[in-house]
């Protein structure tokens, strides 16, 4: 079986041949392919690979000032076009891993690769650290539908379901919905009946959810629209980066903190990497029908290996077929809430 791995228009394009090496390494049982201009990859890997990493040649790119649709279309050699076309028609393909533009990726995958049947929109789903150790939080959707409707909401909250259960062997995931108060009447109209949908749906629904409780540790999902779910999202990786930058002045403001920091140089370093996205991979594009995860621009090898790492384990765990299942058993919607 083989991971595809697009490293066009990524910042760092030789961090993610690195990262897909050492996945290579460690995932013996996978065929690694990278895609992107093969005497760059080639520079960055010298001679000496594993036997199961493999290159791709595709020159050109799709980059963030081009229009997601008409790029598709007018750059087959792209890296990005030709990783989804290998994903595409080779049965033995598991799931791509990019670092290019989100709406070429999103737009890609869903155009070329299509919906599972049943799903109205497929949803973008990011994973953030909480207060309780070795503990995340899935939001859904973080950027792949910015203006939602109640039907697609809670169509992420199963979707999402299926995912973290996957993921990470949670049996009865906490879902929470994102609004502006936890009582059932708080949020707008599209709030009140995305509320009246989940509770009639076989979920763990706690309710509304303001977004001071996202990091608490009380919730597994965190079912929002795309632009409040891309706000939230990055809004806690700019505090974290702020607070980490804090902390470091202030550890070398005098000497007695540098004192103090020596003592907690174990504890500060633990925080450090509970606090890095790149730890816990990309963001999975979930409802297309293969395993899609949509990385960090700026990833390097750790968030390479680990969104190499979250498809393997989708695929293990059978996650396509669960998110059929689910939608087959949903009840039926509108018949114009998917277009």
């Amino acid at each position: 079986m083989k991971i595809i791995v697009d490293i066009g228009a990524c910042d760092h394009p030789d961090k993610m041949v690195r990262g897909a090496i050492e996945a290579a390494n460690e995932y013996r049982g996978y065929d690694i392919v990278v895609v992107g201009d093969e005497a760059f990859i080639e520079s960055v890997t010298g001679k000496n690979v594993p036997a199961n990493f493999f290159v791709e040649h595709a020159p050109d790119i799709i980059n963030n000032n081009d229009v997601p649709t008409r790029a598709i279309r007018n750059k087959p050699d792209s890296s990005l076009v030709r990783a989804i076309n290998i994903l595409k028609t080779s049965d033995d393909a598991v799931g791509l891993v990019s670092g290019g533009s989100t709406g070429a990726v999103l737009t890609g995958a869903t155009l070329m690769i299509g919906r599972i049947k049943g799903v109205h929109r497929p949803v973008l789903a990011s994973l953030m650290p909480t207060a309780i150790d070795g503990k995340l939080v899935c939001v859904a959707d973080t950027g792949a539908n910015v203006d939602s409707t109640a039907e697609f909401l809670a169509q992420f909250a199963v979707m999402a379901d299926i995912y973290v259960k996957a993921l990470f062997g949670i049996e009865n995931p906490a879902i929470g919905l994102l609004s502006v108060g936890t009582e059932e009447h708080k949020g707008d109209e599209r709030s009140r009946a995305t509320y009246a949908l989940l509770k009639e749906l076989p979920l763990n629904f706690k309710g509304n959810m303001e977004a001071r409780d996202a990091l608490t540790g009380n919730y597994d999902v965190i079912v929002c629209d795309g632009f409040d779910g891309n706000v939230l999202v990055k809004s806690v990786e700019g505090t974290a980066k702020m607070v980490m930058s804090e902390i470091k002045k202030a550890m070398f403001s005098s000497f007695k903190s540098k004192m103090g920091a020596l003592l907690l140089k174990k504890s500060l370093k633990k925080l450090k990497g509970k606090m890095d996205y790149h730890s816990y991979g990309g963001a999975a594009f979930l409802g297309v029908k293969k395993l899609v995860v949509k990385t960090h621009g700026s990833s390097n090898e750790v968030s390479t290996k680990a969104s190499i790492r979250n498809i393997i384990r989708m695929y293990e765990h059978n996650i396509l077929d669960s998110i059929r299942d689910g939608m087959a058993r949903e009840p039926e919607q509108s018949e114009n809430c998917g277009e």
